[in-house]
Order: C-alpha cells, then sequence, then structure tokens
C-alpha cells in the first residue's frame, strides 16, 4: 500500500486557524482556492494510497494546528511536517515543546521562498536543526535551486543524527533536458547517509504532455545514487494540478518504477516514507472504505 509523501492542504480564507499564505495571491487561479482532504480523498482508492504526509505550504505556526486538525479528521492515516521559526532557536524550542504530538513527525521551512539565500546555513538554524534530529524529527529541504541543492550535504554532515529529506529530488531540469549541475549535486547529497530524497513535484519542471520515459533518466540517477531504501513518492497535491492531475501524476510515478524488484518497489512507494515519517505498518493497512464515508 502506497504512502503518498508529499500533500498539502489549505484554505485560502485562513480558515478556523487564521493561517495565511500570501504567496498564493500572486499564483495561479488553478492553486489560489481552498484544498481540503475532502477534495483528495476520492482520488486515493484508485492509486491504493494508504497513508499521506501533509506538508506545510505557510511559514506559519498557526498552519501547524491546521494541518494537524486535518490529519486528525482524516480517513486515512496522516502525519504533518509542520513549520518552526528555526532562526529563532529557544522560540522553536518553546513552540515544539507545545505542539508535540505523534503526528507532528517533521519540518520545512520555504528555503526557496526566503529572502536569505544561505539560510539554511545560519549558525541560529543550525542549532535548531540540532534540536529538532534529538526531539527525532526530520526536516524537509525545499532545495530546488542549484545553491540550496548544494547546501543540503554540507547540513546533513554537519548533523549526522538527523535526516533531512530532499523535496522533489532538488527540481531536476526534465523540460529542458538538462543533467549538470543537478547530477553532481545529487550524487553529492546522497553521499550523505541521513539523507533520503522523495521523487515527487516532477509534473511541475517536465514539458506538457510528459511520459515517464520523460522522467526515467532522472529517476534512474536518484535511485542508482540513493537507493530504494532512501526514496520515497509523493504526489505534490494540489501544486501538481498546474501541470498534470493527480492521477496522471501517480500513473507516470508507477511506470517509471516498473523495472525495479517487487521489494524494491515496495520500498519506494511505502516503506522509506513510514520509516522516516513514523508511520507504523499496521497504520497504513487496507481501510473499510464503506465504514470511513
Amino acid at each position: 500500500m502506497t504512502v503518498d509523501a508529499h500533500a498539502h492542504v489549505w484554505d485560502i480564507r485562513g480558515g478556523k486557524f487564521s493561517v495565511e499564505y500570501d504567496w498564493l495571491t500572486n499564483t495561479s487561479d488553478v492553486l489560489y482556492r481552498t484544498y481540503t482532504l475532502a477534495d483528495l480523498e476520492p482520488q486515493l482508492p484508485e492509486h491504493d494510497i494508504a497513508g499521506l504526509v501533509l506538508v506545510q505550504a505557510a511559514d506559519s505556526l498557526a498552519e501547524n494546528h491546521a494541518l494537524l486538525d486535518a490529519a486528525a479528521h482524516a480517513p486515512r492515516p496522516a502525519v504533518v511536517v509542520g513549520w518552526l521559526p528555526l532562526h529563532e532557536p529557544e522560540r522553536a524550542a518553546f513552540e515544539l515543546a507545545r505542539l508535540r504530538r505523534p503526528e507532528y513527525v517533521g519540518v520545512r521551512h520555504m528555503i526557496h521562498r526566503d529572502p536569505d539565500p544561505t539560510w539554511l546555513r545560519r549558525p541560529e538554524v543550525s542549532d535548531s536543526l540540532a534540536m529538532l534530529a534529538e526531539a527525532g524529527l526530520s526536516f524537509d529541504a525545499v532545495a530546488e535551486r542549484s545553491d540550496l541543492l548544494g547546501q543540503v550535504p554540507v547540513v546533513a554532515a554537519e548533523h549526522p543524527t538527523l535526516t533531512v529529506v530532499l523535496d522533489h529530488l532538488g527540481k531536476p531540469p526534465i523540460a529542458t533536458g538538462d543533467w549538470q549541475p543537478w547530477a553532481d549535486l545529487l550524487a553529492a547529497a546522497a553521499e550523505q547517509p541521513n539523507v533520503v530524497a522523495k521523487i515527487s513535484g516532477l509534473a511541475t519542471v517536465s514539458e506538457p504532455g510528459f511520459t515517464a520515459a520523460d522522467w526515467q533518466p532522472y529517476v534512474d540517477h536518484a535511485l542508482a545514487v540513493f537507493g530504494p531504501d532512501r526514496l520515497m513518492v509523493g504526489g505534490d497535491w494540489p501544486f501538481t494540478l498546474t501541470a498534470a492531475s493527480y492521477a496522471e501524476v501517480w500513473r507516470a510515478t508507477v511506470q517509471v518504477l516498473g523495472g525495479l524488484a517487487p521489494d524494491d518497489r515496495v520500498k519506494v512507494l511505502s516503506t522509506t516514507a513510514r520509516r522516516v515519517y513514523r508511520l507504523a505498518a499496521d497504520q497504513t493497512e487496507p481501510i473499510n472504505e464503506g465504514a470511513s464515508a
């Protein structure tokens, strides 16, 4: 049973937790609307999605509570990668103590949108990352540019007990067919054993009408440098809707993994995400669809 390790929900009206998504006002009409798990849920059975990782979409303490609330009411197991003010270690520690519960499994900062391109290398952020490692939480790195991707192995080496999750394979240049410097930067990140990566977000860096064949060399490279034990998959919904439907993304994802041995395919589709994000195996067993309605 597959785990979708990268999904988002948001309410552009703020919702009951008054979350602000300032960046959404400057984005596409497709994204500028409210998306809830009720919108996504009907599409999950077709792809055997048995568990979800809900990932922050705003550098917002309020969104932590919105995501935890969504996870608590989800009809299938869901965990949360939220946000903490990692640039303020004392405040981050205080907020983490208030948030701690089993469903809160990781933290992310939108480093690709931060005006400081070296935010991840700040000493105070390093102190907070050490705190996450001690607490057993992972850190998702949205390293969508070469300069950010190059920082991932450095940070991982400085914090060997922290699991660093590279979102979207560092956004390979699929649309242009380019290879470098992405390939070498990804390999450098993979040299650190505490880095894992998500095969996600590839539709939005592909040409319209993409197929699994367009993704294949990039995913094969990721498999070669990380191995199936350190790769997972994610639908990147609803961001992916700017380029393809959820079904199209999952069809391409499954096809691009078609050459793997069955055991290795299970690792990428399920086992890695369950291990990294602490989704117990019995949590992602098939559920009774009738009972959940």
